[in-house]
């Protein structure tokens, strides 16, 4: 089927209209019309070929918001009009012992990114949601609670998921201490679900001006990580550091400030980071972790838990010809805290 999109077609090209063919239904396919697209980090960072690996022309967009068009004949979970999401995967070869845990995000083979990935049966590229329309397998579709505000639900796909694995992982809950290094599209939300779980949450940051923000999203307590008195304060004391910085810092200030047992967990950089001492890991049996997105039956409770508590992204909505001017201003922090595109907007 003929689809609209925006699309790179070079690392250094602004993204602009691109026309495309998405595959014609399968039995267990739910054809979606995407209402509103998340802006994610990643997202730049591919379209600019930031990692490497992009493949050109590439249409971006993992946090998708959408209604159901139409389904296979073989589909149960959804039916018409239904408000469903996709996320950072569209398929995963469902047979590893990662998909048979319900974490499709780990699998042996590498899960098919819902955009710069290849379709498992044809080897098409896959393209995102920046488009009119997605096609994907039920069983990467997610279902979208009915009070949710759609466009600030958008970003709950990835920034969201990225930040309630590790929350879920480490068993935060009532009792648990939790810092968040970063306030931006995956700290804010940090923040929020890990409040929402009963935690008590406290934001490092290197930036003044934010604990009025950070308090409105539940942040505790702030701690500004470049004044040593600060820093002593909260020695041994959080049982998870969620560290959201996409960019490479060091992280041996934190290491002091985790409980015995404790974990510093990456989730917004990817790349060699520096050297970490490894003296408060073994006389505190601390550890270092990374964490990847979720799986779809996590993604759904994520989903659920927001929708029980009242959690969305806070959102600035831009319309689709204004992305590039989005991904200068996102690399200046200028949004509080994503973007997420109008596809009504979308014309050619």
């Amino acid at each position: 089927m003929k689809v609209l999109g925006y699309a790179a077609k070079t690392p250094t090209a602004p993204l602009a209209p691109f026309n495309f063919e998405r595959r014609e239904p399968r039995p267990d396919d739910v054809v979606i019309e995407i209402l509103y697209c998340g802006v994610c980090h990643s997202d730049l960072h591919q379209a600019r070929n930031d990692w490497g690996f992009s493949e050109y022309p590439i249409v971006p967009g993992h946090e998708i918001i959408g209604r159901v068009k139409s389904i296979g004949d073989s589909v149960t979970k959804f039916k018409a009009d239904d408000l469903v999401g996709i996320g950072c995967m569209v398929d995963s070869c469902r047979e590893c012992h990662p998909c048979q845990q319900g974490l499709e995000q780990y699998c042996e083979e590498g899960n098919i990114q819902t955009y710069n990935g290849h379709d498992r049966f044809d080897q098409r590229p896959t393209y995102g949601g920046y488009s009119q329309i997605i096609v994907a397998s039920e069983d990467f579709v997610l279902r979208i609670p009915q009070n949710m505000d759609l466009k600030s639900a958008a970003p709950l796909l990835c920034a969201g998921i990225t930040t309630w694995s590790p929350l879920r992982h480490w068993n935060i809950g009532k009792g648990s201490k939790v810092a968040v290094i970063g306030l931006g599209g995956l700290g804010h939300m940090a923040i929020k679900l890990a409040h929402g779980l009963g935690a008590e949450v406290t934001l490092f940051t290197r930036s003044p001006g934010k604990e009025a923000d950070a308090r409105r999203l539940g942040a505790d307590r702030i701690v500004y990580s470049t004044d040593d008195n600060q820093m002593v304060s909260v020695a041994n004391q959080f049982n998870l550091i969620i560290d959201t910085v996409p960019y490479v810092h060091d992280i041996d200030p934190y290491m002091s400030t985790l409980t015995l047992d404790g974990t510093l967990v990456f989730v917004g950089f990817l790349g060699d980071n520096p050297p970490v001492n490894t003296v408060p890991m073994i006389i505190g049996r601390k550890s270092i972790a990374g964490s990847c997105i979720g799986g779809i039956a996590e993604t759904q409770e994520m989903l659920d838990f927001c929708g029980e508590h009242g959690i969305t992204s806070d959102v600035e909505v831009i319309k689709m010809a204004e992305i590039n001017d989005a991904f200068e201003r996102m690399l200046k922090s200028d949004v509080k805290y994503r973007f997420v595109i109008d596809m009504a907007s979308l014309t050619a």
